[in-house]
């Protein structure tokens, strides 16, 4: 890990998820469950080679997979990426519970009032 740690890893999440297409389809994924792209383009208001080239980012980073079947790939979340986004976020948190449990022991100890 170079000078960012975690934000490395999750940087490439995060910049994918950045673009309002990709977030749809991962959330049509997560919802209605794997899809072909034309299904994904019934749903999605994207052509299928838009809705294709997000895929491919998608899949880059560990959040789509697919498999093949017969001349049809299918497409589902895959959490690999989540995975590095949610380490990079529970840092975050982390340091919420630490300051809260700092601000605990100060208020029990009569530090602060």
């Amino acid at each position: 890990m170079g000078t960012y740690g975690l934000l490395e890893e999750a940087g490439p999440v995060l910049d994918a998820l950045g673009d309002p297409t990709r977030r749809a389809i991962l959330e049509t994924l997560r919802r209605g469950g794997p899809s072909s792209v034309g299904g994904l383009a019934e749903r999605i208001p994207v052509s299928r080679p838009a809705i294709s080239q997000h895929l491919k980012v998608l899949g880059a980073v560990g959040l789509v997979d697919h498999e093949s079947r017969g001349t049809r790939n299918i497409y589902r979340v895959d959490r690999t990426g989540l995975d590095e986004l949610r380490a990079w976020l529970d840092r975050f948190w982390d340091d919420a519970l630490e300051a809260y449990a700092d601000h605990i022991r100060r208020t029990e100890s009569g530090g602060e009032q």
